[in-house]
């Protein structure tokens, strides 16, 4: 197991862990409210990365990390994880939507 210290450097190797092998890849989080500790770990049963904060913020980033897995789960591995706004006409990442938003969007797509 290794603890990724930074947030970018996570999401980056937990996509690249779910486009190799998504059948395989799982994601979980385990919060402990008396340590105000929240872990996040990805892993596909050979290798395996967490990422741990106590920031409050970092669990807005969790969020949007269940975007992108949603995007990925929706879409496929090597689906695309940007979308277009169909009122505006721009480009929208899933970290910058909610997931009820998203799903509609992704919906619309098919």
């Amino acid at each position: 197991m290794v603890y990724i210290t930074s947030w970018d450097d996570f999401v980056e190797k937990s996509v690249q862990l779910f486009r190799a092998d998504p059948e395989k890849t799982r994601y979980g989080m385990k919060y402990r409210h008396c340590d105000g500790k929240l872990v996040l770990k990805v892993t596909d049963d050979r290798e395996c990365i967490k990422f741990k904060t106590d920031q409050a913020q970092d669990a807005k980033k969790m969020e949007k990390l269940n975007n992108i897995f949603f995007t990925l789960m929706a879409r496929g591995p090597e689906g695309n994880i940007v979308s277009r706004d169909y009122f505006t006409n721009q480009l929208i990442y899933p970290m910058q939507m909610s997931p009820f938003i998203y799903l509609f969007l992704v919906n619309r797509d098919v």
